[in-house]
């Protein structure tokens, strides 16, 4: 039998997402509804609304252009039943969407939304990690194999960044479909490998 925990309190920190206009505020609404009925604690990361449990993030809300989503940060470990998570491209290892076209879709779907929430919670509670893709399966383009075996010192301190880092670099140099695309972006990134700063930093 599954329990039920309290509701959560709203963040005052974050009513602003909620209040500002834009295609997704009556589904963002009802998103927030759904999200503090599961107990998590609302907050603020990367300027959208985080639901968390004991400070770690289970998932957050965000919209684009077509689509409003909730992104669970562990969603590959979960099962997915009603067949509805999506990878929002090949590179992304851990994260998965549950997206929606408008608040009659959310409204529809509530009680699916609600499973996936409470499946999300209890893959934290039991501290699972989705196993990561280590940097040297990802694909180097040769244009930047090239640029380490000439530049010592870019070769160096890439390879002091953090594996994330490192991953960054790699799928966005590798992304370019020509190689001249690739050049470019590996010439404009040599100054911020060199100061030891990742590709969003």
């Amino acid at each position: 039998m599954t329990t039920t925990m309290p509701a959560s309190p709203a963040n005052p920190n974050v009513d602003w997402y909620f209040e500002k206009k834009g295609p997704w505020k009556e589904a963002y609404a009802k998103l927030r509804t759904i999200a503090l009925q599961s107990g998590l604690d609302e907050d603020l990361k990367w300027g959208h609304p985080c639901y968390t449990l004991s400070g770690k993030n289970v998932f957050l809300m965000h919209g684009f252009k077509d689509y409003c989503a909730l992104l669970f940060h562990k969603g590959a470990l979960l099962k997915d039943a009603a067949e509805l998570l999506v990878q929002q491209t090949e590179n992304v290892q851990a994260a998965r969407q549950l997206r929606f076209t408008d608040v009659q879709e959310v409204v529809k779907k509530e009680r699916t939304i609600k499973a996936y929430i409470r499946e999300a919670i209890e893959v934290e509670k039991a501290g699972v990690k989705v196993p990561m893709k280590t940097t040297t399966e990802f694909n180097m383009p040769e244009e930047f194999l090239n640029t380490l075996k000439q530049m010592p010192a870019v070769k160096k301190a890439f390879y002091a960044l953090t594996p994330g880092r490192q991953r960054g670099y790699l799928l966005h140099f590798s992304s370019a479909k020509q190689a001249k695309t690739r050049e470019a972006r590996i010439e404009k990134n040599i100054e911020r490998i060199l100061e030891g700063k990742g590709i969003d930093d």
